[in-house]
């Protein structure tokens, strides 16, 4: 009788502790799912891995887990690198591509130049699991970007939420030009910030939300040098600005410091009560503080964490939907993500149809 009482004792203890154990995911699920999100680009859904490859997800999110454990530094570098990805040419996973003697790598571009091996090497990593996982290449590159800077963002302390999946990826890098057109400097103010933006169907609201990514990571002194030389800028904080001297005591300086000096590593609002006290790491980053248009939304965030991680997860699905290639006829899902997928005697990229006819004609030598 004692045996079985202490049988069901410690069956009942096991249970409360799986219970225990798998309370967070549970309340993520719900969380994640009672989020408001933006109109889903076509072909995008939530569910689009559930049959061929329903485990994806949950390879993504414990290998990231584990990884940022070793790595602290990972999680803003992935959550950087889809940044990176989806403000040039759509979120299609053209930023991962090697160069080529005919193309040269989107990570060549000067704004890219900054963007850590680590995030790369992750995404490699990830893809190798998730084809033995999944049977073959199932999950493209583009797909596994958006993935781990979701799950970065999460892990570092930020908002669960779902990602639409089903992003095929490019077969050509943007061109260098192309890169600096579409990412605005640093060193940029409001006006420019917003100029660039609107391109890409994104807002002023956008602009304040997505901004907060900056609440992780670091930065060089290449950055944000013109803030203090030849001149302090007079709307850094003067203690901040003895700082951030002291880190990049000469123009050219090669060292690096935190964007939020508050809890640099941990996904809060934090970076907004930075703005406030005129603690903003880039010209792009105070000037949202400073511009009329744009403080208001600054103030709230700053005071109001909810309301940031709310509107975060919208405007975070909505850059994630940037141009995505979508449907048979487009793209390609690359077994390796730094490279094209070799075409078959056919003369098609695998299992995939020409990206476009323009493609096509050129790589023929046709004149249209």
């Amino acid at each position: 009788m004692a045996e079985r009482s202490t049988a069901v004792v410690a069956a009942s203890a096991a249970l409360l502790l799986l219970l225990l154990l798998s309370a967070p995911a549970t309340a993520d699920v719900a969380a994640a799912a009672a989020n408001r999100y933006p109109p889903l680009a076509s072909g995008l859904s939530f569910d689009f891995y559930k049959k061929t490859c329903p485990k994806a997800e949950s390879i993504v999110r414990d290998f990231l887990a584990s990884a940022v454990k070793q790595n602290v530094g990972l999680a803003a570098a992935l959550i950087r690198l889809h940044f990176h990805d989806c403000f040039v040419q759509g979120c299609d996973a053209s930023i991962l591509l090697d160069s080529t003697p005919t193309e040269k790598s989107e990570q060549e571009a000067g704004p890219n130049l900054t963007l850590r091996p680590a995030a790369f090497k992750a995404i490699n990593d990830l893809r190798a699991r998730l084809d033995r996982a999944c049977g073959g290449t199932v999950v493209s590159c583009a797909d596994i970007v958006a993935l781990a800077a979701r799950d970065s963002v999460g892990i570092a302390g930020g908002p669960a939420y779902q990602v639409p999946l089903g992003r095929r990826d490019s077969l050509s890098p943007a061109s260098q030009t192309a890169v600096f057109d579409a990412l605005p400097a640093p060193t940029s103010n409001v006006t420019t910030l917003l100029r660039f933006l609107a391109r890409i169907n994104l807002d002023a609201t956008d602009l304040v939300t997505l901004s907060g990514g900056h609440t992780v990571g670091i930065a060089h002194c290449s950055s944000f040098e013109n803030r203090l030389f030849p001149t302090k800028d007079g709307t850094l904080n003067q203690w901040f600005a003895r700082q951030l001297g002291l880190t990049c005591p000469a123009k050219g300086a090669v060292n690096t410091t935190v964007n939020d000096i508050r809890t640099p590593n941990t996904f809060d609002n934090k970076y907004y009560v930075d703005l406030l006290n005129r603690e903003g790491l880039f010209t792009s980053d105070q000037d949202l503080f400073t511009d009329a248009r744009t403080k208001p939304l600054v103030t709230k965030f700053a005071v109001d964490q909810q309301a940031f991680f709310e509107q975060f997860v919208y405007s975070y699905v909505k850059m994630g939907q940037i141009q995505v290639l979508t449907g048979s006829s487009k793209g390609q899902i690359r077994a390796n993500c730094s490279a094209r997928n070799p075409a078959t005697a056919a003369g098609n990229d695998g299992d995939l149809l020409p990206w476009s006819v323009v493609e096509t004609a050129v790589e023929t030598g046709l004149v249209l």
